[in-house]
């Protein structure tokens, strides 16, 4: 039986199986090449080195996003659009939880970002809204957009963790220099296995945030 031929779409896909089981760490050109069972060389001809195999990635990334937004409805109402394309961008985000970290770390943007946001001031505009407020709502979205967001305090969404053990240990110590603070992590953080992004309930913040910021835009009447 003849092997299927390598292709950038395969290797990517295989990239993805990888990250996703293992994370962003083990994937390198030769564990790819083994696991594609290829020789690692060959890799280059569809993807030029680590970087250019981590720019396939972020297009992959953005492809399944817009793949995801697509299957949606159109409901021809403005936030109830850009509700569900914010929340089809973190399903796909909860699938690949490595992404986050490596959209924030590219410093080649993907086209398909672009035409995402373009979209986006597409459906404010044809929803009532000015170019400047358009301009003003994609701030403050930022990547809450593609389904994740910027953490203040978890190093998480830069590829990192947070090493929750040893927050817990030290709320005593911290309580006195950090009540505020102290007082709401005690109150409000999560089982770290949780497979939401981020060390609480991100996906409660996350609808929170989107909604808060959607009653704000709704409140400019259009013109801002």
């Amino acid at each position: 039986m003849s092997r299927k031929p390598l292709s950038r779409e395969r290797a990517l896909a295989a990239a993805v199986t990888l990250a996703d089981a293992e994370g962003l760490k083990a994937l390198t050109m030769r564990r790819l090449a083994a696991d594609l069972g290829v020789e690692a060389m060959s890799l280059y001809y569809h993807l030029p080195g680590k970087e250019g195999l981590l720019d396939g990635l972020a297009e992959t990334v953005i492809g399944e996003i817009e793949a995801a937004v697509a299957r949606t409805a159109d409901t021809g109402d403005w936030r109830t659009s850009l509700r569900q394309r914010f929340l089809s961008a973190r399903e796909v985000m909860l699938r690949h939880p490595w992404a986050p970290g490596l959209l924030s770390s590219r410093r080649t943007i993907p086209f398909g970002v672009y035409a995402y946001y373009d979209a986006i001031v597409g459906t404010l505009i044809a929803g009532g809204f000015s170019h400047r407020v358009a301009h003003r709502a994609l701030h403050a979205f930022g990547s809450l957009a593609l389904g994740f967001a910027q953490e203040i305090f978890s190093p998480a969404a830069a590829g990192g963790t947070m090493d929750v053990e040893a927050t817990e240990a030290d709320l005593p110590a911290m309580a006195e220099a950090l009540p505020h603070l102290s007082a709401m992590m005690a109150a409000e953080a999560h089982d770290a296995a949780d497979p939401m992004l981020g060390w609480c309930d991100s996906q409660v913040e996350f609808e929170f945030t989107i909604d808060l910021l959607l009653d704000g835009i709704e409140r400019t009447g259009g013109q801002g």
